[in-house]
């Protein structure tokens, strides 16, 4: 049986039952818990945990799940997926234990022509939990099991949580006995290999705390309702119904096993084990890559980015080592495409944009192989020549600063080469050389958030949005929340103790935060007897996609829950915001019109008078892309086209070509922009202005990378754009008269200085360099001698750079000749024009050279260069011949120097 009949008929069967079946989620979520959805239930914890009111009581799905902590066990073992189907049947307060065993035991063992998956009821096995005597009584009554087949385990086995904070129950599992070629006798407490699990009901009746593993964390105390969350691994059951050893061998991973092993010099199966383990990496992650690359992620550095930047990095790899050398990704990416397609067809509709993203990872990375590849070797060698077993963490940072080698790409190329890494000096460097990027705490502000105490609110209905049409709405308060707490009433003086003061509305003009665009700014006000109340709005969220809530600042006067009040934008603000918003829009049609439709949106951000706007796309834009863009963009503004709006099905939109965002869910009903007819349309629940000539002059900024693949465009609009083009015109004025030229002439004027000022700058580094080499003459004649060594520490002219003090050291080492020697520079931080220092110059640079004959007698460059670092606040690293650093404090020059002549002589 097929996997995508597995799944109809999984689907089918819930369905006959009277679940309402629902799509599956994204695999990215707006949950800071989660890096990607990771069980069948995650779009449905608001339901157990009671936050918010379920449309049905049964529901139905087969969620695109994704599990990344197990991804350097991916083909170790055939068990392990970082993708994997996970079909599911979930009651929300209707049926419970007896109902998920009776569905789940028909499914399984009815016949294959009744809609069954027609599995043996003799190998079928069941667990309960320990104390769950329901459950196992039930297995006896509904499915006829003896009790000897079922088992009972403890809390690591069947207790589920998400792992985190959340809702929680035991569980039953359902097992099937492969047969005694896999494995002892004695059920799952025995054998898991034999005994394989195919899917596990969880009564889902509590709420969990934290904790640190699955069996150690506190019960908070029961849920609202008694609900029903079921996971089967459809890859499993593939598995069992296609009668293959592993998952690998199903229908929908073997082919790339398939596709590799035609390309490959050395096939799959052929009792080597580690190119057995590349195949499978291979196939489990091509086929991963391409899910997440569908629900709009792109290769980046850190987060979800990074995830899938390390899959394709591990593909490409592992491919090189079965001696595949040619490009292979865009074939692996189209035969995911063919086997999943059935199930997943935005793969298919998607497939450029997700070919696209993968091909450009693996044409950097393959540049990123080759350099990378020789330093690692040259670094391995090394460390092997010096009797070491430890790649330094200098050497791991360089090959990740320098070649983008992710650490897990350096360890795992160590472990080849039987050594391991000093992981804790690298992220030391990391550390110290740039702080991690924070989250983009702006798009999450309500993610944390207890939202049990909004969800009397939100089950009365959504807040009426007036905005589209209206900045002053007549609005009643329906709650007052101060910290998370509502209350009945808020002051003036209560606001002023507090920063999170919020106010929801049944109806309101004000935006709320999302699609890029951010909240309204305005007042709201009292009537009536409190007319004197006053607050000011800083920030509109949504809660549940459906409750606005208003962060305000109480100015005057008091509000009451129940008060009517007046909620009025601030028409300046919303004028410059729609100008932005709909800016957006424009450069977006402009980019498509100049780069063609692979330059899809990847994110945005606009406010009053500025936008920004990120897009899929490889290498930078020429300058004469960036002015066509420009223009593009000015001549629609110019054409003063018609912004209309309309509400419409979500598929009679994306038939009329309205652009969506990836990754973004959208409802059945949607509303659609249209400006100047074909020119722009998108989906879209912003706000906008009412023809393109509102939005005024579009001055683009600049354009740079944010990502692999992902570039941004920034711009002013409006009034921002001519304040900003009449600066740029007082500076252009202000050089012309100081170089006393026309206007015009300028560049010309100021590229002939440019050069002069290098040709300069040349002639003085040529002649300080002279007159250093000169010096450098003079200490080697004056080499002091410390025991047996030959040392010469000195401190050199200010302002001279490492590459400088390197060229040096090595010049004075060459010059001592074949006795033991040691030469270490330091110079002091330069100055500015100004007198002071400043800038990249306030740093200490300084270099250690030792010759083998001082090696002999057991000194090494890597070990002085941290004798002469801590005096100056410092911190060097290198080689045993040569090593260099840097500090800060240049008071301890004279100590540095004085401690390496001390370390030296002890030595």
């Amino acid at each position: 049986m097929q996997t995508h009949e597995i799944r109809k008929r999984f689907l089918d069967h819930f369905v006959k039952a009277g679940h309402v079946e629902v799509p599956s989620a994204s695999v990215i979520l707006d949950d800071p818990n989660l890096l990607f959805v990771n069980a069948g239930m995650v779009q449905f914890v608001p339901y157990f945990l009671g936050q918010r009111t379920p449309p049905w009581k049964r529901a139905v799905s087969v969620q695109k799940c994704i599990r990344t902590p197990d991804i350097d066990e991916v083909g170790i073992t055939t068990r392990h997926n970082t993708f994997f189907q996970m079909a599911g049947n979930f009651s929300f307060g209707d049926y419970f234990k007896e109902g998920a065993i009776e569905y789940a035991w028909t499914l399984l063992t009815n016949p294959v022509d009744q809609g069954g998956y027609g599995f043996d009821p003799e190998r079928l096995w069941a667990t309960v939990y320990l104390d769950d005597d329901e459950a196992f009584g039930l297995w006896q009554e509904i499915a006829g099991l003896p009790a000897e087949r079922i088992q009972r385990r403890g809390m690591a086995d069947n207790y589920w949580s998400m792992g985190i904070p959340g809702p929680c129950g035991p569980s039953s599992e359902i097992y099937y006995d492969r047969g005694p070629e896999y494995g002892v006798e004695g059920g799952p407490v025995a054998n898991e290999d034999r005994y394989i699990e195919i899917w596990n009901l969880v009564f889902m009746q509590n709420e969990r705390g934290e904790g640190t593993s699955k069996d150690d964390f506190e019960i908070l105390g029961p849920l609202p309702r008694k609900n029903i969350d079921t996971g089967m691994g459809v890859e499993r059951v593939a598995c069992l119904l296609q009668g293959v050893d592993n998952v690998y061998e199903t229908d929908l991973l073997r082919p790339v096993i398939d596709a590799v092993a035609a390309r490959a010099p050395r096939g799959y199966g052929q009792g080597h084990h580690d190119d057995d383990v590349r195949y499978r990496i291979i196939a489990d992650h091509s086929r991963t890559a391409a899910i997440i690359i569908g629900d709009g992620v792109s290769p980046g550095n850190d987060g979800r980015g990074y995830v899938l930047r390390r899959l394709l990095r591990r593909i490409i790899r592992s491919a090189k080592l079965l001696g595949v050398d040619d490009p292979i990704v865009g074939e692996l990416m189209a035969t995911v495409r063919d086997t999943m397609g059935p199930s997943y067809p935005e793969l298919v509709n998607d497939f450029d944009r997700i070919q696209r993203i993968a091909v450009a990872e693996e044409t950097a990375f393959n540049r990123t192989l080759a350099s990378g590849s020789r330093l690692f070797e040259e670094a391995a060698t090394a460390t092997k020549a010096s009797g070491a077993t430890v790649l330094s963490g200098a050497d791991a940072f360089t090959l990740h600063d320098t070649y983008g080698f992710p650490l897990e790409l350096t360890l795992e190329m160590a472990a080849e080469a039987g050594l391991s890494v000093d992981e804790e000096g690298f992220r030391s460097l990391m550390a110290e050389q740039r702080a991690r990027a924070k989250a983009d705490a702006a798009a999450r502000k309500q993610a944390h958030m207890d939202l049990s105490a909004y969800r009397e609110l939100v089950d009365t209905g959504p807040t009426e949005f007036t905005g589209f049409d209206e900045l002053v709405s007549e609005a009643r308060i329906l709650g007052i929340f101060v910290d998370g707490r509502r209350v009945p009433v808020v002051s003036h003086e209560t606001s002023a103790e507090s920063d999170n003061v919020e106010l929801i509305l049944d109806r309101t003009p004000f935006y709320a935060e999302s699609g890029g665009q951010i909240a309204d700014e305005g007042s709201i006000t009292g009537t009536g007897a409190s007319v004197s109340a006053k607050a000011a709005v800083t920030d509109v969220q949504k809660i549940a996609k459906t409750l606005w809530t208003h962060r305000v600042k109480v100015e005057s006067g008091e509000f009451v829950e129940g008060d009517t009040v007046v909620a009025a934008v601030d028409p300046r603000w919303r004028h410059g915001a729609t100008q932005g918003h709909s800016g957006t829009h424009m450069v977006h049609a402009a980019l498509r019109q100049v780069l063609g439709p692979n330059a899809v949106q990847a994110g945005s951000l606009n406010r009053p008078g500025y936008l920004r706007f990120d897009f899929n796309w490889q290498g930078a834009l020429t300058e004469e892309q960036r002015s066509q863009i420009e223009e593009v963009t000015n001549q629609a503004v110019e054409a003063d086209y018609e912004v209309r709006s309309f509400t419409t099905e979500l598929e009679t939109a994306k038939a009329m070509g309205a652009m969506a965002l990836f990754g973004e869910s959208y409802p059945d009903e949607v509303r659609v922009v249209e400006i100047g007819g074909p020119f722009s349309l998108e989906l879209c629940g912003g706000t906008h202005v009412r023809s393109s000539a509102q939005i005024g002059p579009v001055t683009i900024l600049g354009e740079a990378s944010v990502g692999s693949g992902v570039r941004r465009v920034e711009a002013y609009v409006g009034l921002d754009s001519y304040r900003h083009l009449a600066k740029e015109r007082a500076l252009m004025a202000g050089l012309a008269s100081t170089l006393k030229v026309p206007s015009e002439e300028v560049p010309a004027r100021v590229a002939n200085l440019v050069e002069r000022l290098r040709a300069a700058e040349k002639e003085l580094d040529r002649m300080r360099l002279a007159n250093a080499k000169a010096a450098a003459a003079n200490a080697a004649a004056g080499a002091e001698l410390i025991g047996k060594v030959r040392v010469v520490a000195q401190r050199m002219a200010a302002g001279m750079s490492a590459a400088d003090l390197r060229t040096l050291a090595g010049d004075i080492r060459g010059k001592l000749g074949s006795d033991p020697a040691v030469v270490a520079l330091i110079a002091a931080p330069g100055e500015r024009s100004d007198g002071k220092s400043g800038g990249d110059n306030d740093t200490v640079p300084f270099v250690v050279a030792v010759n083998q004959a001082a090696q002999d007698l057991g000194l090494r460059a890597n070990d002085l260069v941290k004798t002469l670092a801590a005096p100056v606040e410092g911190r060097g690293g290198g080689k045993a011949d040569l090593a260099q650093g840097a500090g800060k404090g240049a008071a301890g020059i004279d100590a540095a120097l004085a401690a390496l002549r001390a370390e030296i002589d002890r030595s």
